[in-house]
């Protein structure tokens, strides 16, 4: 029987985000690492890999894929209510002690971490996710930039069906990737997991290639939010969320900001979970900050209005949320506050369609 490793080198094809170096090596441009990788390694990530001096990256297969209501992304600021087809491949360039999509992200790395893949095409994905209804594909459940040739692939056929696309990311990218998938991305959510360095070291990369890409991304013109699970002991010091905070607002108030609640998964059972009071203070924080749109999640109905979207001008109640459920929608046609008529800064619908689920669903297998 063939090994993981063995089944994945089959499903590649010659990468496009590397250039040849000497004695056979070749540097792979893709995430933050940077690799040089000799002939016949892999990269830090263990999918992208020297094959006689070229690279060759994961192609035609997805080792995950769901339905999600966009709000699970999170994407709070992007047509409130829709259908993200969700997929995703195999490995990642980090290795974080309490990843809660380790089956996939950890493949290769972690031999408990097994999802077969499951060859497909593009378009038969993007089929899918207009057979269920989906607004938007995303790229998640492993980290997308290693696998960026195959999203961008998906992504244009998706932009063809008029559907929006997006990477869902621990943002250790390089200018190089980003410059490949901006034409067809545009939606970018990035986990920014600490403000200190020795935090990010642990988790196998490094803090400052986050913030730079974090920076760029916003410049260039795709739809940002940033997420922050609160991990207890970790990353919730008063002083780091402040950092943190003051680091997003210095780039513009009105990103998006979501801290979310940690809960015991994988190599990490040491930290209490994260509690209410938890998440209220650190919003608290980046609304110190100047942040306009913070909000506090994964638990729902525990968090007052902290789900709710308020004009970031008269504080009106635009849209309410309870988890994934839109309960109130009340931005104009063209991203308005009613009330006073500012902006609210995002990617709206023309109009609130009523939600297909406000739960993840499996997508039916299409034709």
């Amino acid at each position: 029987m063939s090994t993981l490793a063995e089944v994945l080198a089959e499903n590649v094809r010659v990468g496009d985000l590397w250039e040849p170096l000497d004695r056979n090596r070749i540097r792979c441009y893709a995430c933050g690492h940077c690799c040089p990788i000799p002939e016949g390694q892999p990269g830090v990530c263990k999918v992208r890999f020297n094959r006689d001096g070229r690279l060759y990256i994961p192609w035609g297969y997805v080792a995950g894929m769901q339905c999600d209501p966009i709000e699970k992304k999170p994407f709070f600021h992007v047509r409130p209510g829709a259908l993200a087809f969700s997929f995703g491949m195999l490995g990642c360039d980090l290795h974080c002690a309490y990843c809660q999509n380790w089956v996939t992200s950890q493949a290769i790395r972690d031999p408990h971490a097994v999802s077969a893949p499951l060859r497909v095409t593009p378009e038969r994905l993007v089929r899918m996710a207009l057979d269920q209804g989906g607004e938007a594909v995303v790229s998640t459940y492993n980290e997308p930039l290693i696998t960026a040739e195959w999203a961008v692939a998906v992504f244009k056929e998706a932009k063809a069906a008029g559907l929006l696309t997006g990477f869902v990311s621990n943002g250790n990218a390089t200018p190089r990737v980003l410059e490949y998938i901006r034409p067809w991305t545009d939606l970018y959510k990035v986990d920014l997991k600490s403000f200190d360095d020795r935090h990010y070291r642990q988790l196998g990369g490094r803090l400052q290639p986050i913030l730079e890409s974090i920076r760029r991304i916003h410049e260039m013109g795709f739809w940002l939010e940033i997420v922050t699970l609160l991990v207890p002991g970790f990353n919730d010091s008063a002083d780091e969320l402040t950092r943190m905070a003051e680091f997003l607002a210095g780039i513009s108030p009105d990103i998006p900001w979501h801290v979310t609640a940690f809960h015991k998964d994988y190599k990490m059972t040491d930290p209490d979970d994260t509690t209410p009071a938890d998440l209220i203070r650190a919003t608290a924080i980046g609304k110190k900050a100047g942040l306009r749109y913070v909000y506090a999640g994964n638990l729902p109905g525990m968090l007052g209005n902290l789900e709710d979207t308020h004009c970031g001008g008269c504080n009106a109640l635009l849209i309410r949320r309870y988890g994934y459920r839109i309960r109130k929608y009340q931005l104009t046609p063209d991203g308005r506050c009613p009330s006073c008529s500012q902006p609210v800064p995002g990617r709206w619908a023309a109009s609130f369609h009523p939600q297909i689920t406000d739960h993840p669903i499996f997508p039916m297998w299409a034709r």
